[in-house]
C-alpha cells in the first residue's frame, strides 16, 4: 500500500504562526487524521501506510507536520500540546473537516495518542459529538509527563532547564523542553477521565520499552464511552512498525470508518 503515490505537500499557516506543512487526499467518509509522535514527522511508515490505504478505499486522509517538526516552520523548543492541538484543529478546520456532516477519525501514536484525546475533546465540545467518528491509539501515552519521567528530569525542567535524553530511534539525544512540560501539566487526563463516548481502538505492543501496555488500560477506564477495545501485541515494540502491525493498524482504522 505505501508505494501508493501521496499527495503533494501543502502549508497552511493560521493566526499568525508558522506554516504547517501537511497532506490532503480527498475522499468519501470520514476524514482520517494522522498524529504523529513526539519530534515525529508524517513521513513515518505509519502514517505513510495509513494515507495510501485510506486512499486505496477512496477515504479522505489527512497528514500534518506539527510547528517545529519535520517541514513545518516554527522552533520544536516553542512547541506544547495546546499549541499543536489548536493548529491541528484549525488545519482540520481548513480541510473542510470536523463536523457532524464530515467528521473525522483521529489517529495517534505515541505522544500523538495523548493529543487526539485533546482534539477530539475540544472538536466534540465545538461541533457536538458526531464530529469525531472514532479514535484510534498506537501506543498512546496521555499523561506521560507524570509517569514517563524521572524526578531528576522533573526536577530539571521545572528549573526551566532543557532534559536531553538517549534516543533510542536515532543518533541525537531527545530534547525535552519546560515550556511543553508546564503546559503539559494542565492537560493531563487519565485521573480526571475523558469525557468521550465515541469508539475508542488501542493498539499496543507488550514489549513497549517506552509506553507500558497498561496505560491503554488506564485509558480504558477513564472513557466515558463503552465501545472500546484494545488489542495487546506479543512481542510488539514502541513503534509497532511490523508488517503485521501496520496490518492491524489499518484494519481498526477501517473498520471504524464504516
Amino acid at each position: 500500500m505505501t508505494d501508493t503515490q501521496l499527495p503533494a505537500v501543502q502549508t497552511f499557516t493560521a493566526a499568525g504562526g508558522p506554516a504547517i506543512a501537511y497532506r490532503h487526499a480527498q475522499g468519501s467518509g470520514p476524514t482520517i487524521v494522522f498524529l504523529p509522535g513526539y519530534m515525529s514527522d508524517m513521513t513515518g511508515g505509519k502514517a505513510a501506510a495509513v494515507m495510501a490505504d485510506a486512499m486505496a478505499r477512496g477515504q479522505a486522509c489527512l497528514l500534518l507536520d506539527y510547528s517545529g517538526c519535520g517541514e513545518s516552520g516554527g522552533d520544536f523548543a516553542d512547541g506544547a500540546l495546546s499549541l499543536w492541538r489548536d493548529e491541528v484543529l484549525a488545519l482540520i478546520e481548513h480541510v473542510g473537516a470536523g463536523t457532524a456532516q464530515r467528521p473525522i477519525v483521529l489517529v495517534g501514536s505515541s505522544m500523538g495518542g495523548w493529543l487526539m484525546l485533546l482534539i477530539a475533546q475540544a472538536l466534540t465540545m465545538r461541533a457536538g459529538a458526531g464530529a469525531v467518528r472514532a479514535v484510534v491509539g498506537i501506543a498512546a501515552a496521555p499523561d506521560f509527563t507524570d509517569w514517563g519521567y524521572s524526578p531528576e528530569q522533573t526536577a530539571t525542567l521545572e528549573r526551566g532547564e532543557i532534559w536531553f535524553e538517549d534516543n533510542s530511534y536515532g543518533p541525537e539525544p531527545t530534547p525535552y523542553h519546560p515550556k511543553f512540560h508546564a503546559d503539559a501539566k494542565r492537560l493531563r487526563l487519565l485521573d480526571s477521565g475523558v469525557d468521550l463516548a465515541c469508539p475508542l481502538r488501542l493498539l499496543h505492543g507488550m514489549e513497549d520499552p517506552d509506553v507500558p501496555w497498561n496505560i491503554s488500560v488506564r485509558l480504558c477506564q477513564a472513557w466515558r464511552g463503552d465501545d472500546v477495545r484494545i488489542t495487546l501485541i506479543k512481542g510488539g515494540d514502541h513503534r509497532l512498525s511490523r508488517e503485521e502491525d501496520i496490518a492491524l493498524l489499518l484494519s481498526a482504522v477501517a473498520e471504524v470508518s464504516e
